[in-house]
């Protein structure tokens, strides 16, 4: 059977969940029927659209764009702050619903989240009714509306709930990609920023047909990795596997919202340090060690993306964390500002488990003398008699004292 995945993405969430508690506590208006934002004080970094109703929307009115904009674009706009501590209790709500259905749930971000619904599907006559269940059970018991898309892969399932909005089931299986996706402006394929898309348009290509369809040696020769993963996304592939895990095994992690926004490896460099070290240290207060390291950015306009590497060896080595957060973020970097980096570990195990070791981890002499000849015949005899890797397994064996 095919993989079935969704993305479940809150519309305008952060307005949202602020017009749900102000209706709660008596308010007679609902900023998602005005024109409405969610931003900050326009003096500080944060005074930028985060969120905004579709009434300001049709003001021509951008999330990402500088609050004093969007009140020149509409000078009657009612403008709020944001509560990221309310926002939280909503996500975790959500969350937690989410998981009566089933417990594959990979969270991306505060508002959106990716459902393995395989292992369910069967008790729906189909995953769109099933979807149907889920966005108005949600509806119903939080007040505020969700866009679901689905499909056979997480990137097609992101894709697909970015379709008409608000309170939509989309599909966007394999055989509909040519369809349904490849019409669409490049600007509107995952990951596919400003300074990509005026790349890519100088090539000729406007759709995300055309870039499905363009020689993939071009598009790496322009834009390195970031080009290649861009093709791959515009022909449809993308990973399926959702990372869900107990809450035991989230991992420690931290990030950081810049107060500039960087523009080169060379200013990425010391922040991922800085990050890769307090996480470091306290995967080592902790007494653990990491197994799978995750790189987050945040972009200018507030896309994120994150990627996740499983490391050779379980870590705590800030170093070794630093390293390989730098080389995820030039895998899928396009090359646009960043406001915001994060390291997040996972797959934590005791600093003091034994570690299996590799071939590559043992040290044998080019020219084996009479001493190593004898011991690899006598390692190779006990492997023989008592089964392969009877050596390895004895040696991780807890030894017992001797008797005096």
């Amino acid at each position: 059977m095919a993989p079935i995945i969704f993305h479940i993405d809150v519309n305008s969430a952060y307005l949202s969940w602020t017009a749900v508690e102000q209706l709660k506590n008596g308010a007679a208006v609902d900023l998602r029927e005005i024109p409405a934002i969610i931003g900050g004080d326009q003096k500080s970094r944060h005074g930028v659209v985060l969120a905004k109703s579709p009434a300001a929307k049709r003001y021509g009115i951008r999330t990402g764009e500088p609050v004093a904009n969007a009140f020149r674009k509409c000078p009657n706009l009612a403008m709020y702050p944001p509560d990221h501590k309310m926002y939280r209790e909503k996500s975790r709500r959500l969350m937690e619903y989410l998981r009566t259905f089933t417990k594959e749930i990979e969270q991306v971000s505060v508002d959106e989240c990716y459902m393995d619904f395989t292992g369910i599907a069967d008790r729906w006559n189909s995953p769109v009714d099933g979807a149907v269940e889920i966005k108005d059970g949600i509806k119903a018991r939080f007040g505020f509306t969700v866009n679901i898309g689905i499909s056979t892969n997480k990137l097609l399932a992101k894709m697909a709930s970015d379709f008409e909005k608000p309170d939509r089931i989309h599909t966007l299986y394999p055989e509909e990609i040519k369809e349904k996706m490849w019409p669409l402006p490049i600007g509107e394929l995952y990951m596919a920023g400003k300074s990509s898309v005026e790349v890519l348009k100088k090539l000729e290509i406007n759709t995300i047909g055309d870039l499905a369809q363009a020689d993939l040696k071009l598009i790496t020769l322009h834009l390195k990795s970031h080009g290649k993963m861009l093709w791959e996304f515009a022909n449809g592939i993308g990973t399926s596997v959702v990372q869900s895990e107990p809450d035991e095994a989230k991992g420690i992690g931290n990030s950081t919202t810049l107060s500039e926004d960087a523009e080169t490896i060379e200013e990425v460099r010391p922040v991922f340090e800085r990050l890769a070290q307090s996480v470091g240290e306290r995967l080592k207060k902790a007494g653990k060690k990491a197994g799978m390291l995750s790189m987050e950015i945040k972009y200018y306009d507030f896309r994120t993306v994150s990627h996740q590497i499983q490391l050779d060896k379980p870590s705590n080595d800030p170093k070794i964390l630093q390293e390989t957060a730098c080389n995820l973020f030039l895998e899928v970097w396009s090359g646009e500002p960043v406001r915001l980096l994060g390291i997040r570990t996972s797959k934590l195990i005791d600093e003091a488990a034994p570690e299996q070791l590799s071939i590559f981890d043992i040290e044998i002499p080019k020219e084996p003398d009479e001493k190593h000849k004898r011991l690899k015949k006598a390692m190779d005899e006990i492997n023989g008699k008592f089964g392969e890797g009877a050596v390895m397994k004895a040696s991780l064996m807890p030894k017992k004292p001797h008797n005096k």
